[in-house]
This record gives C-alpha cells, sequence and structure tokens, in this order.
C-alpha cells in the first residue's frame, strides 16, 4: 500500500496494509469494528442468560461422562486460552477433563514447562499425540512454497483432527475449546483461511510435497460428520460463557499456578513465532500483532494508545531469539540459506488459487450449529 494512500482505523490500529478488504466509515471507523461487536453479540450470551446457560451445559456435561473417566476434553498447548480454560474446567466448574496435546516438534522449552507444571498442580491426565515428524515437516514445507499466508494450517488442522479422534477414542462427548469471541474477534480472511479444508491441505501437498499423507490426522467433511451427525461430539467455547479478562486469567494463572508467559499469541510454539514473527511481515507485510491488539481494543483490554505503543515495537521479541530461531528452523525443517530465501521471494498466493472446500464446510457447518443448538442454549 502506498504511503499516500494509506489510512488507519481511528479506532482500532487495524489498516491498509496487507489487508484488501478493510473500509472505513465516514468517520474513519474500520468495518471490523462493527464486525467485532456483531461476532461478539453472535457467539457471547447476555451477562443475565450466560450463568444459566453455562449450568445447563456443565449439567449436560457431567451426565453424558458419569460413567466415564473423563467427562470432556481440553486441548492444551501451554498458552493463555487453553490454560485457562483447564483451570476454570476444573477447579471452578469441577469437570473431570483429560488435557490433550497435540506435539508436532515445535514445542517451547517454556510450553511444556507451563503445560507439566499446571496439570500437576490441577491434577489433570494429559494425554500426548506425537505427529509423525517427517510426515508433518514435508507438509509444513509444502505450506512454505504454497506462499500462502497459511502456513499455519497443518498445525492447526491436526490438533482438530487429534481432539476429535481422542474423544471418540475415550467415549467422550464433549471438547472444551478455548477459542473466545472476546480476545479472537478480529483477523482478516485474506490472512488466514482453509484450516480444517482437506481438499486445500492435499492439494498443497499433492503439488509441493514429497510425502504422500498417510498418518496425519486428516478432517473431513466426512470426519467432521461422522464425529458430530454420528458419534454426537459437542465443541463448547467455554470462555464465551464467563466474564472473561485475558488480563485477569493471565494474572490468576501466574499468581496460582506459576504459569509463565511466552511473549506473545501462540508464541508457545517456536515454529509459530517464527512464522508470525518473522515469514507473515517479511514476505506478505502482515503483522498479526495489529489483528490481536486490535480486538483487545474492542474488548477495553486495552487503549488504542496502548496498541499503537505496543505495534511500534519490532515484531520479535529480540534481535537474538530471531536469529537463533532462524538458524533452528532452517536446520530443523532442512533449508539451506539459499532454499529458505527463495521461499520468501515466490510470489504471494491466496487460499483460493488451490483447491478447497470452502462451500462444503460452510453448509457442514451450519448443520452442525442446527444439530446443537439446544446444547448451548
Amino acid at each position: 500500500m502506498e504511503k499516500e494512500n494509506y489510512r488507519i482505523c481511528t479506532k482500532t490500529i487495524m489498516d491498509t496494509t496487507a489487508d484488501p478488504d478493510i473500509v472505513f466509515d465516514e468517520d474513519g471507523v474500520s468495518n471490523y469494528v462493527k464486525k467485532y461487536t456483531d461476532f461478539v453479540q453472535t457467539r457471547i450470551p447476555s451477562d443475565k442468560d450466560a450463568p444459566i446457560l453455562l449450568e445447563k451445559i456443565i449439567a449436560q456435561i457431567k451426565h453424558a461422562g458419569k460413567n466415564n473417566e473423563y467427562d470432556c476434553i481440553i486441548g492444551v498447548s501451554g498458552g493463555v486460552d487453553s490454560t485457562y480454560t483447564a483451570y476454570y474446567a476444573k477447579k471452578i466448574l469441577g469437570l473431570r477433563p483429560l488435557a490433550v496435546h497435540m506435539d508436532n516438534g515445535w514445542n517451547s522449552e517454556l510450553a511444556v514447562s507451563n503445560i507439566e507444571k499446571i496439570l500437576k498442580k490441577l491434577d489433570i491426565e494429559l494425554h500426548t499425540e506425537v505427529l509423525d515428524w517427517e510426515e508433518f515437516k514435508d507438509i509444513q514445507l509444502s505450506f512454505l512454497k504454497a506462499s500462502t499466508p497459511d502456513g499455519e494450517v497443518p498445525t492447526d488442522h491436526a490438533i482438530w483432527g487429534i481432539l476429535y479422534r481422542v474423544s471418540v477414542k475415550y467415549n467422550i462427548k464433549y471438547i472444551i475449546s478455548g477459542t473466545n469471541a472476546r480476545t479472537e474477534g478480529i483477523l482478516p480472511r485474506s490472512w488466514a483461511q482453509g484450516h480444517i479444508d482437506t481438499a486445500y491441505l492435499k492439494d498443497v501437498q499433492k503439488q509441493f510435497g514429497s510425502k504422500r499423507i498417510k498418518s496425519f490426522p486428516m478432517l473431513s467433511p466426512l470426519h467432521l460428520f461422522y464425529y458430530i451427525a454420528l458419534k454426537r461430539v459437542k465443541k463448547v467455547n467455554l470462555l464465551d460463557y464467563i466474564p472473561y479478562s485475558k488480563k485477569e486469567a493471565m494474572r490468576i494463572l501466574i499468581d496460582e499456578l506459576g504459569w509463565v508467559y511466552y511473549g506473545g499469541k501462540h508464541y508457545e510454539s517456536v515454529y509459530t513465532r517464527f512464522f508470525q514473527g518473522f515469514i507473515l511481515p517479511k514476505k506478505f507485510k502482515i503483522d498479526k500483532r495489529r489483528a490481536h491488539l486490535s480486538t483487545l481494543v474492542c474488548a477495553g483490554e486495552i487503549s488504542r494508545e496502548e496498541a499503537i505503543v505496543e505495534i511500534s515495537k519490532p515484531e520479535y521479541p529480540s534481535e537474538d531469539m530471531l536469529k537463533q530461531d532462524m538458524i533452528f528452523v532452517k536446520k530443523k525443517l532442512g533449508l539451506s540459506d539459499a532454499e529458505f530465501e527463495h521461499i520468501i521471494q515466490l510470489p504471494p498466493k491466496k487460499y483460493t488459487d488451490y483447491k478447497n472446500y470452502q462451500k462444503i464446510i460452510k453448509q457442514l457447518l451450519t448443520i452442525y450449529k442446527k444439530i446443537f443448538a439446544s446444547a448451548n442454549s
């Protein structure tokens, strides 16, 4: 975006950099402010209704799992949202969760420490699924070569594939998610798509990969139908039913459980830290902190002025960490300096440049919401 045409939202810090879909009203307010408001109003029950609905959902979870060792599954990464979800589910609501962690080979030492320490203090058992590294590495390389900003699709896809798979294995009917509208309500669509799209994943792997997908936990529309419609596995976004504040959650986790902050959203993963902190800004001019901070502004957790100060800081926590991570990522992926630079210089592409199930997934998720509307009402 040319400097003379640059615009920034007057209420958040969303701007015209790398975002073809942003528009502004006569007051200079971007479309994301209204989108956030509508999203929150749609997803989050009123202060009056939320406690009643949550009580009903918790009763259903406990009833469905009364004869099982566990009554729900919680995916844990070591980050704020998933850790606080585990804390709240066990300590406040009295649920009997099984924590599930997907190890894709990129866990930071801090993330591992956080997970082990918190779950031990909460007395929650951990089930870890370790991905086949050579296969997963090949898929990650394929997505880098595909040249879309969706480089985290393999990880996100695998997480949900594993959560549903484990739920069926242990006959658990509820997945408790740390996903929440308040702190995740803003993200330009062009920055990340296709996270549960097997057509997209397969096409990228077919074009750029060197291995066939064998053990990777796929989540196709047929899989979703099996898990959701036939096995009746329900997903509950717990944090949407409580007055969730990321600041307060972090304070509680630090004070009560000894949790340690890792420096950025999803930075508990070395690859995510490198992808978001270096590859996205360098190759796509995308700084995801802009969306994360704008969401917190809309949620009332920080001021716009505070967000402007934060976004003015370097994308990476430190230059030394960037150098170390770059060496580590290249070595772990088996890329030479020249090969990595070639990937960075490839022309950017979009999710829609590849085969996808976009329409099918949208229809399936609509059916999913109708099937289980009663579970969350």
